[in-house]
């Protein structure tokens, strides 16, 4: 490994290079290892005229100070400004490509990352460059549904990609090894899997706005699946010596591809719940079973298709947590650790806490966060009351929750399946309570060192103040029911007859025939529904404020079209 500063270095030889993308998220950190060597004059390449340098970026700052750093402001699709860029240059680092601003765009995408690609090799070999390193991604040979066990560098590039950019990057890897030792020029392909750290914009946000979201809670597809991932700064470090070995010109490295990783496979779901609970989010803990996970992620691709009319960017990031979570993926670094000398600098469990540590804005504490934790209650909340039911059907306490449920499911079949009359079946559930009752009060308060709990007496007793609200309730209700009643006497409120009327011919109905279904469905609707609303309350009130106004367009015209005697029935 070449030396660092400060390990003499009036004795080191100054090389050029030029990091393509040096102002993306691999590209900073490779322009920083490139320094901490200090044997490197640094190029930087990006997209934008006048970078702004982050507070983290005082190294950089104090070598172009210095002379040991420049920018170069550069379009890939413009062959002469990379000529300008590199010319002089020994050593190409070819990393992040700039920041799309139309992703599914295929013609950007494509003048960008392949013609770029080819602009960029054309202009190596015009200037006389000696080494090319591209940085590419495993999601190459990542087929989608598919487990990779240790994959090695034989596997064949996917033949179905999960989206454009990873395709075209395929597109780019082999015009990148296919010139290799054309005109003097070494290639070389990286491969990171799953790179995290400080500033990664694609999986860290990703799973914080999952964390946001009703999803924090749910472990999406299997939890065994493992996953490798890669530290950024361990990227950095292999294309140092993916350098290193081209300038030997080694036969095993000119033109071929290496997988990078941390070399530390794990769960992908104890990675997502080490990096939400270092940044004050919930961590996840009840497991989906597969085929649910299979209709969310289903559900998230026909949502994500409409994402620019909706905004749910909750859903497109469980959509992108779950493409990565339903598949095992591990790959082998072992032609890295053999050929490059590859070998993390930084583990798993370090490179976590760094990224923790240094994220400090999208932690759940930060100033911009806080809001989304608010205290404002939602519409369901306020309808429920904001007590103790409310806190059950929106799953706040996922255990009562679950145990409610399965009460009231037990209560369901008692009642509707055992066979008996309603009464029979009150009698019956009467005289089993009273048993267990009566068998808790004779058992002793300790059975072979278990504690028995004793029922007290105050359990079964109502506080004077719900006492006082359950009442006022009834009266509420009767005083309600007295009005409706004189209203429908006096025979003027034709609206609200026809509403009670055609209720009550419903309940009948639905008591003389679907009364058994219809409180199952009831039950269940009552544990989804207003947890559902109140994840997604913006988005439903949009979609039933089209409906509604809708319904009253499709209403007026049908009311003109009407005789005038139920024309003014229906006004009414």
């Amino acid at each position: 490994m070449a030396k660092e500063i400060g390990d003499d270095d009036s004795a080191m030889e100054v090389k050029t290079c030029v990091v393509l993308g040096g102002r993306g998220f691999i590209g900073r950190a490779v322009v920083e290892r490139l320094l901490k060597l200090g044997n490197w004059s640094v190029r930087v390449v990006g997209s934008t005229e006048n970078p702004q340098l982050l507070s983290s970026e005082s190294l950089l700052a104090h070598a172009i100070s210095c002379g040991r750093a420049s920018y170069f402001h550069v379009d890939v699709r413009k062959k002469a400004q990379i000529v300008q860029a590199i010319e002089g240059a020994s050593v190409v680092f070819y990393t992040d490509h700039v920041d799309l601003l139309f992703p599914d765009d295929f013609s950007s995408c494509y003048t960008i990352i392949v013609q770029g690609t080819k602009n960029i090799i054309h202009a190596c070999r015009e200037c006389k460059v000696k080494q090319l390193i591209y940085n590419s991604s495993a999601d190459v040979v990542f087929h989608g549904s598919r487990d990779i066990r240790n994959g090695n560098e034989s596997m064949p590039q996917s033949d179905h990609f999960k989206d454009l950019v990873t395709e075209l990057k395929a597109q780019s890897e082999s015009l990148i090894l296919f010139a290799n030792d054309i005109d003097g020029l070494l290639t070389c392909v990286l491969r990171p899997c799953n790179v995290f750290g400080p500033g990664e914009k694609h999986l860290l946000p990703s799973l914080v706005t999952m964390a946001q979201s009703s999803w924090a809670k749910f472990i999406i597809g299997s939890a065994d699946n493992l996953s490798d991932f890669t530290y950024v700064d361990n990227v950095a470090h292999a294309h140092i010596c993916a350098e290193e070995s081209l300038s030997s010109r080694m036969v095993s490295v000119c033109g071929k591809v290496f997988f990078i990783t941390n070399m530390e496979a794990m769960k992908f779901w104890d990675f997502t719940s080490l990096v939400l609970g270092g940044l004050g989010y919930e961590r996840p803990v009840i497991s989906l079973p597969s085929w649910t996970s299979h209709c969310v992620v289903f559900l998230a691709k026909l949502l994500h298709a409409k994402s620019n009319a909706w905004k749910l960017d909750s859903i497109v990031s469980v959509y992108n947590v779950a493409a990565s979570a339903f598949c095992t993926r591990t790959f082998s670094c072992s032609a890295a650790n053999n050929y490059l000398q590859y070998s993390p600098i930084v583990s798993m469990e370090e490179g976590i806490r760094l990224t923790v540590d240094s994220s400090p804005d999208i932690s759940r504490d930060s100033p911009c966060m806080k809001h989304i934790y608010s205290d404002e209650r939602s519409k369901v909340d306020k309808l429920l009351g904001g007590g103790k039911v409310a806190d059950i059907l929106l799953w706040r306490d996922e255990k009562k929750t679950f145990f409610c449920f399965l009460f009231l499911v037990l209560l369901y079949q008692w009642f509707f399946f055992s066979g008996r009359t309603f009464m029979s079946s009150c009698a019956k559930l009467l005289l089993l309570i009273v048993t267990l009752l009566r068998g808790n009060q004779i058992l002793p308060s300790n059975i072979y060192g278990w504690k028995i709990p004793e029922v007290s007496s105050q359990f079964f007793e109502i506080s004077e103040v719900d006492m006082r609200n359950f009442v006022s309730a009834l009266a509420w209700m009767w005083n309600g029911m007295c009005h409706l009643i004189k209203s429908l006497g006096e025979g003027t409120d034709w609206s609200t007859f026809l509403k009670v009327s055609t209720s009550l011919y419903a309940c009948n109905l639905i008591i003389q025939c679907f009364l058994r279904m219809a409180l199952g469905v009831a039950l269940v609707l009552a544990f989804t529904l207003c947890f559902t609303y109140e994840q997604y309350e913006k988005e439903i009130d949009e979609m039933a404020t089209v409906i509604l106004t809708s319904s009253k367009k499709a209403m007026i015209l049908f009311a003109k079209k009407l005789p005038k005697p139920l024309t003014k029935i229906l006004s009414v």
